[in-house]
């Protein structure tokens, strides 16, 4: 072994048992502030006071008997459950291109790149340095046989050790705090999924019902144009008077003016489907949704409420704030407390880098850092007022977000109930409608009547006919709602749902669902 070796391997092992000692004095120390443990949920057994588990029949395509299984798990693609292949490839094309979606996976990264950067701080920092100089003597010191001169190079190499011993948790704190944030946006993320594809959905059902309104509208003017030829013709042999003319004229027109806004709105919402799956509304959209083309889900899925709360993305993200927040506590509390920091360093010094790690030129200096602040007119106190007024908000806010999570599986509830009592009612009127027009017309043709009964008939069964397509799509968006409300099944989500680059894990599924 040479010389230089020997003196650099003292050098550095003087260094490693730093280290054991700094690990060893780190693990004595304690975490300051609350410890977090996951809040109760709201103590109730059920979302209504008398909950319907069967919901009726009305008799056609859209309009079957629906019930409740407790407990069936949500699939993760759930939007299955309408059997559409055209509903299916759009979601699909929503999640890959809509910008909202790639806006919160890099809000994800990002966050778990700051708890990983805070994480560091649990170690020391190490950092090595090199200089050089050419250095030259003063005149009066210098040689006179050396033309009063004397120049010279100067080489420096060293290492440096920084190290926080965090002995109240500060620094821990900090990074619990960071984590549940990423935590925070990972459930986010998943919101942002559950919203996206819940508004495909919606908004696919929702075309398909004013595609199915604008067709009907468009069918009853077809037939009232050829009714008003009709009435002309006959006005002109004298077989019917002027009055009923205008009449079906002034019908006409009524009709004729509820097709524009109908036709907007069918514009409107495919401009939105076209802008959910990330292009512009200048690009066409080839799939076209009709009522017809959805089947509605026999069994829907109800969630105990207990599991809900783990379900549903934003209780999750409520309750990760509501852990950050907790944690900022004990970051506020440990700054009360001293600061220790232990320095060290190694380094040696040379006038040729040849004889840089010559004996006799290693250095090394240990020392220690105590910061305590005295006065600080009460700026630490009062940032550990405000951290625990934080944790209050928090608290708040995720009650909150449990009570409108509560409010929004029972709301859904009620409304596939009475979807399917209103889809009953509006077919039985359609068909009563149907009904009196056919005879109101053959009582025409007899002359058993005049044409104001039949054109009031008319203008009913339209009528009926909207609010059956209304109800229609109504249970198929009610359906939907359901499972949104419920959290969408995200955790049986197969198909990467971050970016591959990130390697971050998955959300924590709920303890219930987790997978194996």
């Amino acid at each position: 072994m040479t010389i230089r070796q020997s003196n650099l391997r003292v050098a550095m092992g003087g260094l490693g048992r730093l280290l054991v000692v700094l690990a060893a004095v780190g693990l004595v120390g304690c975490t300051l502030g609350p410890n977090f443990t996951q809040p109760d949920a709201l103590n109730s057994p059920s979302y209504l006071p008398d909950p319907k588990t069967d919901f009726v029949s009305a008799g056609i395509p859209g309009g079957e008997a629906q019930r409740i299984v407790h407990d069936l798990d949500i699939p993760g693609r759930w939007w299955g459950v309408f059997q559409s292949s055209q509903l299916n490839g759009l979601i699909d094309a929503a999640l890959r291109a809509n910008p909202d979606i790639r806006a919160a996976a890099a809000s994800l990264k990002a966050a778990r790149e700051n708890a990983r950067a805070q994480r560091a701080t649990l170690f020391p920092t190490i950092q090595g340095g090199f200089g050089a100089s050419q250095n030259q003597t003063p005149s009066s010191l210098s040689s006179v046989t050396a033309d009063n001169s004397y120049i010279y190079g100067l080489f420096t190499l060293g290492l440096t050790l920084t190290y926080n011993l965090d002995l109240w948790g500060a620094n821990r704190r900090q990074i619990e705090s960071l984590d549940a944030l990423a935590e925070a946006q990972c459930f986010q993320l998943e919101g942002a999924y559950l919203s996206l594809t819940s508004n495909v959905v919606a908004a696919a059902i929702l075309e398909a019902s004013l595609r199915a309104q604008t067709e009907a509208t468009q069918r009853v003017i077809a037939a009232q144009r050829e009714t008003l030829a009709i009435l002309r013709r006959q006005s002109g042999l004298g077989e019917i008077s002027g009055a009923d003319v205008v009449a079906q004229e002034a019908a006409l027109a009524q009709v004729e003016a509820s097709l524009p806004p109908l036709q907007k709105a069918l514009a409107q919402q495919r401009n939105l489907l076209v802008s959910l799956i990330g292009r512009l509304p200048s690009e066409q959209l080839a799939e076209q949704f009709r009522l017809s083309d959805l089947r509605l889900p026999e069994e829907l899925p109800l969630s105990l409420p207990s599991q809900m709360v783990r379900q549903r993305p934003d209780v999750r993200a409520a309750e990760a704030n509501l852990h950050s927040a907790s944690a900022l506590v004990g970051v506020a509390t440990a700054n009360q407390f001293p600061n220790i920091t232990i320095n060290a360093g190694i380094n040696t010094t040379s006038l040729s880098t040849d004889t840089l790690f010559g004996p006799g030129l290693a250095g090394s200096v240990v020392g220690v850092n105590i910061l305590q602040t005295i006065i600080d007119g009460g700026a630490l106190a009062a940032k550990k007022r405000a951290a625990q007024a934080g944790l209050e908000q928090a608290d708040a806010q995720y009650r909150s977000t449990v009570i409108t999570a509560f409010r929004n599986v029972a709301d859904t509830l009620r409304a596939l109930e009475y979807d399917a009592i209103t889809l009953k009612a509006t077919v039985n009127a359609e068909r009563a409608a149907a009904t009196s027009l056919a005879i109101s017309r053959r009582r025409l043709e007899l002359g058993e009547t005049t044409y104001i009964v039949v054109l009031t008939a008319e203008l009913l069964y339209q009528q009926a006919v909207l609010n059956r397509v209304q109800a229609q799509a109504a249970r198929y968006t009610d359906t939907a709602a359901l499972f949104q409300a419920l959290g969408g099944g995200w955790w049986n989500r197969d198909s990467p749902r971050h970016d591959p680059k990130d390697g971050a894990p998955r959300c924590r599924p709920p303890e219930s669902r987790k997978q194996g």
